[in-house]
């Protein structure tokens, strides 16, 4: 039997950003009723709108400051499962715990909320990240769930605010998923929920959440944008950078299926479409025709076909448990395109 199944209602923490407003509206469009936690009122006006179709089956509640004790203790009332989306993925970083403290006090402080409160609850997903999973390797790695990225823990705690926002970010991320994992296995036979983990490598895809300008774009779409329209990458860097990819519309439908697959309750799953070189994204952008936008970068054509991958993910646990599918590279860049064509000129 499935943990949740529609007309349920659901918490989606963060629910502005670029992957919870996904979440929310698959989760809207596959019947649930959607509870949004904001920052401020003013962040949830762009989601009333967007929303406005589905009427009062979408809410949004004010949480101010995920980082205070109680925070989520009255969002968490009254809803079947919480879906924790809300942590910091940027690189204006200053100290570590600009990155670290949000996203392990909100990870644990959410779960605090939903035992105490969340009476109701059944399941609990938690978007973490491949950064939590992938270790440096001179070698090509094909990484599992098995694998945790301690060696970005054990550098922030040697350089401090001399690492780098990168170090730092994945860190947060893997510190964030293990008092997760640690608070459930310490809590697991009192509370009557389960939890879920989703790690997920680089996001793409069209956004829906509120990007006034192409300079407010998140900050994988941000490198997108620059790499394959601005260009701001040599052909060396495009035919060198390896990482791997998800659709957010695929990774909003794993939340989808992570909470109705009774299966994926204790269980941690990488989610993800297969590696990449930008140079991979760039080939796949100047073949779509016609071309969204004109004078797309081009860097060395082909110079990746064929090339081994540094970095890849194992997949066959979200296959087997998941069944989840992914749009091609092609499709999701040609979405891409399309979405920053329309913002030509808004800047």
């Amino acid at each position: 039997m499935a943990p949740v199944t529609a007309p349920a209602k659901v918490l989606v923490s963060g629910a502005n950003g670029y992957i919870a407003a996904w979440v929310v509206r698959v989760l809207l469009e596959a019947g649930y009723t959607v509870r949004g936690t904001v920052r401020s009122a003013a962040k949830g006006e762009h989601l009333k709108t967007l929303f406005a179709s589905f009427g009062n089956a979408f809410e949004v509640v004010v949480v101010e400051d995920i980082t205070k004790e109680g925070a989520f203790d009255e969002a968490v009332k009254g809803v079947d499962l919480v879906e924790h989306t809300a942590s910091p993925f940027h690189f204006n970083v200053k100290e570590p715990d600009d990155l670290i403290v949000p996203a392990v006090r909100g990870t644990v402080g959410i779960l605090e909320s939903v035992k105490k409160y969340g009476s109701n609850v059944k399941r609990v997903v938690i978007t973490s990240s491949c950064a939590a999973v992938l270790k440096p390797s001179a070698e090509p790695a094909v990484w599992d769930e098995s694998s945790w990225n301690d060696p970005a823990i054990e550098e922030v705690k040697e350089k401090g605010a001399g690492a780098p926002p990168m170090i730092i970010y994945r860190a947060s991320k893997t510190l964030a998923e293990k008092s997760a994992w640690e608070f459930y296995e310490k809590n697991k036979s009192t509370v009557g929920w389960d939890l879920a983990v989703l790690n997920p490598p680089f996001v793409f895809g069209p956004p829906i959440h509120d990007v006034p300008s192409l300079r407010g774009l998140n900050t994988s779409m941000q490198d997108l944008y620059n790499t394959v329209v601005l260009g701001t990458k040599d052909s060396a860097a495009m035919a060198s950078i390896n990482s791997a990819w998800i659709d957010v519309r695929d990774l909003a439908k794993a939340h989808l299926l992570a909470a109705e697959t009774a299966g994926a309750g204790g269980e941690r799953i990488i989610v993800s479409a297969g590696p990449f070189y930008w140079q991979d994204i760039v080939d796949a952008a100047n073949t779509i025709t016609p071309a969204p936008l004109p004078n797309l970068t081009k860097g060395s054509p082909g110079a990746t076909k064929g090339k081994t991958y540094m970095i890849n993910y194992n997949t066959a646990k979200s296959d087997r448990v998941l069944g989840l599918k992914h749009r091609s590279m092609g499709e999701m860049v040609r979405d891409c395109l399309v979405d920053f064509a329309a913002f030509q000129g808004k800047d």
